[in-house]
């Protein structure tokens, strides 16, 4: 798995500080080129920060004979956003799908809506998110006949024509759900943390990021257009491979691979989840006269020097 690549920057460590540089492999972390100037914009007020979208990301998990692993798959090194960079499963929110018909076993959307820190509809469409887009990349649906079921197979040209409909927007979660009689199972769901783009980037979104354990008789496959390969991988190898610069990520990826290092099953992890503390990460930045500096609150390995000059040494 040492061939991730992506157009940007590597951010390598040297003596623990984290310095931006073109290239190289000591390290993974994604640095886009045009960072600092967007900074520098946002700091002189000619850059307004986007709104950011909501979006849900899933970690999807499974046990294995010495642990656990975590589903995850390479974004296209073609992709606009973060390419080459290996991620989850993940998505905006269709606000389609705060259509309260939908069906739904687990706590209660008045539970998820003070979970999430958002009303009961929107805590709706952001669960439907996270297991659309489990089912859209991965092909693994977190929904069943019954409120305690899931459903066993979903291979076949009629399931494939309704997923590419959903990714196409064609149909939405809720409809999706209705048409099929199925009932989201968001009791298998456990919200992890939630992340938010920097304020200076162009594409920004308010994520939140779940944990899943792969439902029995189910099995994930590369179903996303914007991935180039898969993995299921134990999550203190990941964080290795990152480390030697083999693997690409971003700091959420690669904050939430360390975090679930601390457990040895996917249901300990699961336990975990409801004490999660989900107070959104942001960056913030910071110039001074040698330059630019980039940190995530709590995260001190991700904080970036970005020299004067417009580029990276």
């Amino acid at each position: 798995m040492a061939d991730a690549q992506a157009d940007g920057r590597v951010v390598g460590r040297t003596g623990g500080r984290a310095e931006s540089r073109t290239g190289g492999t000591a390290g993974g972390q994604w640095c886009p080129p045009e960072w600092p100037e967007r900074i520098r914009a946002l700091a002189d007020g000619t850059l307004v920060p986007i709104a950011p979208k909501r979006a849900a990301t899933v970690m999807l998990l499974k046990d294995a004979d010495d642990g656990y692993a975590v589903h995850m798959l390479r974004r296209r090194a073609s992709m606009a956003f973060a390419g080459g960079a290996y991620a989850y499963p993940g998505g905006g929110v269709d606000p389609r799908d705060d259509d309260l018909h939908v069906r739904w076993a687990g706590p209660t959307r008045a539970w998820w809506a003070d979970r999430l820190g958002v009303d009961e509809r929107a805590a709706q469409a952001i669960v439907c998110a996270a297991v659309r887009e489990t089912y859209e990349e991965a092909g693994v649906l977190l929904a069943g006949p019954t409120p305690d079921s899931v459903i066993g197979d979903t291979t076949g040209p009629d399931w494939e024509a309704d997923r590419v409909a959903l990714v196409a927007r064609d149909l939405s979660f809720a409809e999706f759900l209705d048409r099929r009689g199925l009932v989201l199972r968001s009791d298998l769901l456990g919200v992890w943390t939630r992340w938010i783009t920097p304020e200076f980037e162009s594409r920004r979104y308010d994520t939140w990021f779940f944990v899943a354990a792969l439902p029995e008789g189910q099995r994930t496959r590369n179903a996303s257009t914007e991935a180039d390969r898969t993995v299921w991988i134990d999550p203190r190898e990941a964080a290795a491979a990152y480390d030697r610069g083999e693997l690409l990520m971003m700091p959420p990826t690669i904050a939430t691979l360390r975090q679930l290092t601390a457990y040895t099953t996917a249901a300990q992890v699961l336990d975990a989840a409801p004490a999660r503390d989900l107070t959104p990460v942001l960056v913030t930045t910071r110039l001074d006269e040698d330059g630019i500096v980039l940190s995530w609150p709590g995260y001190d390995e991700f904080t970036l020097h970005l020299p004067n000059g417009g580029t990276t040494t």
